[in-house]
């Protein structure tokens, strides 16, 4: 019977999210279970808003100490069981010097081999399946169903533990209109569809029927600013001016979000926000593997073979996405 379980993901933001439809799965499975899921300190606010997690593990902080300490950090959780969500080779030596009697990992990862004592045959890059499926795939030895189909998995997320959001960001939305938030950087994560193209679909959507949000990091501003200012009239500016508790709030009270694949996309999908994600034909980030997963997330990708930016950032594929399909999308599922 497993009593507790370290659930390890410690990349990026989407990342994350993809990750936590398996608490869910696990708690379904032992109701009575603990869940630990240990993260970075920036995707600690995600990850506590889910009612499926029981308490967070910041690696950032476990990793500042002795190796020893780590260890015996760990042995106080007096864990069953741990899956790397995420293959860490420190983390993996960690939990095995600290007796976790089962340890699940990818057998892709050969320190795994000395490390994990369940070992799963599960290869990411040239997968049909998408990112969640895969991610829960590693909780099969723990009764998961080895595949999940995409329209079971939004029940699991269960992000539901949300900070009140503070009025002075509550009054800016508008009840008789479509609150949407555009994002257009990635902070380096995805293709970027481009700011020529945002600033047309900011000029195609009704503005009597939507108030535009343009959202985004402190650092993104800068590149942010000719959007920004030349329709400083049409669109509301809220880069850098609100915590990740603040945003993930924010985003439960609009009603849709657009940008590339990235963290504010696939955690508007997971709360049941109209969710439209624009992406690259191309593997291993096309949105069979990578699409904003949830009851009204939706996504646009051109229908064409392109390997050409595979090492570049730049991509003229995401770029020919017309404003206009985007449009079309957003007022086919919200009748004007």
């Amino acid at each position: 019977m497993i009593k507790s379980l370290i659930i390890s993901r410690t990349d990026s933001l989407g990342d994350v999210v993809l990750t936590l439809p398996a608490a869910g799965v696990i708690k379904k499975i032992y109701p009575g279970i603990k869940i630990y899921f240990m993260g970075r300190s920036y995707t600690q606010p995600v990850i506590q808003t889910s009612r499926f997690v029981d308490e967070f593990i910041n690696w950032d902080e476990v990793s500042s100490y002795p190796q020893q300490q780590q260890v015996e950090f760990f042995k106080s959780l007096k864990c069953d069981a741990i899956v790397h969500v995420f293959p860490n080779i420190h983390i993996a030596k960690i939990a095995f010097k600290s007796n976790i009697p089962l340890r699940i990992g990818t057998s892709h990862r050969f320190y795994h081999l000395f490390y994990c004592n369940k070992l799963l045959a599960i290869g990411r890059n040239k997968s049909p399946l998408h990112e969640s499926q895969l991610n829960l795939m590693l909780f099969s030895p723990l009764g998961a169903k080895s595949i999940y189909e995409l329209e079971e998995i939004p029940e699991f997320y269960g992000l539901t533990k949300l900070k009140l959001l503070d009025d002075q960001y509550k009054n800016l939305l508008d009840s008789n209109r479509f609150n949407l938030i555009l994002h257009p950087k990635s902070k380096g994560s995805a293709r970027e569809w481009g700011l020529d193209n945002f600033g047309e679909l900011i000029n195609l959507l009704p503005k009597d029927k939507f108030k535009i949000f343009i959202s985004g990091t402190i650092e993104d501003r800068k590149f942010l600013v000719p959007l920004l200012d030349k329709y400083k009239n049409d669109v509301v500016d809220i880069t850098g001016q609100m915590s990740l508790s603040d945003f993930i709030s924010f985003i439960n009270h609009a009603d849709g979000l657009v940008a590339a694949s990235t963290g504010p996309l696939h955690i508007a999908a997971a709360m049941g926000k109209m969710a439209i994600g624009l992406y690259a034909p191309m593997r291993p980030i096309h949105p069979g593997r990578w699409s904003p997963i949830g009851v009204k997330g939706k996504y646009l990708v051109i229908d064409k073979q392109c390997n050409k930016c595979q090492n570049s950032l730049d991509c003229e594929c995401i770029r020919m996405i017309t404003p206009a399909s985007v449009a079309n999308l957003l007022t086919a599922n919200h009748p004007l």
